[in-house]
């Protein structure tokens, strides 16, 4: 299985891949060094390490591989299903992961779990993320909390209900909060449907902190809620050298036309691939204000194949530019107004992005309406 794993990914790379230069690398000899390695793997951790440093020569954040436990966790995040509570974001070393949210009233947050808390996954640790949680099974973490001390702690997992990948909040007056998770199926129409009937005077911010992306139709449905049909927005060039551009093709839900509130666009260095191309769209076209950190610069558009083991192959097929020629990859989007939000803050219960949002919006009103320019020609 391991060398089935392997040779289907090798093979998909230099098949596949958008660029078939593969950006310089020699990918005969990258197979040479790293299938001995995976061969002879004897967990799914090992395995799947040497994939992903086979996959690091590209120097493409969208090229990775995820373990089956991993793939199965994803295939189920908006369903019941066991769980501790924590989200993860793997960190450079790849032998620890940051806590960057505990979930309210799971096992994690009963035992103290903290925001900002470290998993450490090294050689040794009694639990990693290639592994599997069950129902009732305890786990064993090796945790690192706020002050560097160590923290092992055993949780036991339980079922939990999913978290909504769409939220609107109305609780500030006079602005409709949009936090969106992810570019997933149906994101335009429950858009169009929070926008329908909006007065006109509401402000809209939209979240997209820590939004990993998603479907690129979903972001095309979302830029068709405030830019008008037709509209060039962006172009994408495959393997081929094919040119295709990419123009709002509506999708906003029941919305006839592009609604005229006033618009910002909270991001961060989470925000990545097509929670980077909606806010840059937005911002080229005068549409929006950026607000929060610069966005991670991933943004070239990649699909997933599944591996024979049940893991998953997240693979870049096309290049990217913005409507204004601009190529966002290893740049990303530089906001409007610089408002990081820290770990400090989040562990106060702070969001200076958010409120520096809603201030901008509220200054907005005293000047012209920001404006929906003519596209430039691409």
């Amino acid at each position: 299985m391991n060398q089935r794993v392997f040779d289907r990914v090798w093979s998909e790379v230099r098949s596949q891949y958008y660029d078939p230069g593969l950006h310089g690398v020699d990918w005969n000899a990258a197979r040479q060094t790293w299938r001995p390695v995976a061969l002879t793997a004897l967990d799914d951790r090992t395995l799947y390490r040497a994939i992903g440093d086979m996959l690091e020569l590209l120097d493409d954040d969208h090229a990775g591989a995820a373990p089956p436990a991993v793939a199965r966790r994803q295939d189920t995040l908006r369903q019941r299903r066991p769980a501790i509570g924590v989200s993860l974001r793997a960190e450079p070393s790849g032998d620890t992961w940051l806590i960057e949210q505990v979930r309210p009233g799971s096992p994690a947050a009963e035992a103290g779990v903290g925001v900002g808390w470290r998993l450490v996954t090294g050689a040794g640790a009694p639990w990693t993320p290639e592994q599997d949680i069950a129902e009732g099974r305890a786990v064993t973490l090796s945790l690192i909390d706020g002050e560097g001390l160590a923290r092992p702690l055993t949780l036991t997992p339980r079922i939990m209900e999913p978290t909504p990948a769409f939220v609107a909040d109305r609780s500030r007056p006079g602005v409709l909060v949009l936090t969106v998770d992810g570019f997933e199926l149906g994101l335009g129409r429950w858009m169009g449907a929070q926008l329908t009937n909006l007065p006109p005077e509401t402000d809209v911010v939209i979240d997209l902190r820590g939004n990993p992306g998603g479907r690129l139709a979903e972001a095309d449905a979302v830029l068709s809620c405030f830019l008008p049909r037709d509209r060039l927005w962006a172009a994408r060039t495959g393997r081929s050298g094919r040119r295709v551009e990419l123009r709002t093709a509506g999708g906003c839900g029941d919305l006839d036309a592009p609604v005229g509130n006033d618009v910002a666009v909270l991001v961060d260095a989470n925000s990545r691939s097509a929670a980077e191309l909606t806010p840059a769209a937005l911002q080229e076209a005068r549409r929006a204000v950026v607000v929060g950190a610069p966005t991670a610069g991933a943004v070239l558009i990649s699909q997933e194949t599944r591996l024979p083991d049940g893991g998953r192959l997240s693979l870049s097929r096309a290049d990217f530019v913005t409507s204004g020629g601009v190529r966002l990859e290893k740049r990303g989007v530089t906001p409007d107004i610089a408002a990081p939000l820290t770990l400090e803050d989040r562990r106060a219960g702070r969001d200076p992005g958010l409120d520096a949002a809603v201030a901008a919006l509220a200054g907005s009103r005293a000047e012209p309406a920001l404006a929906l320019q003519a596209a430039p020609a691409l």
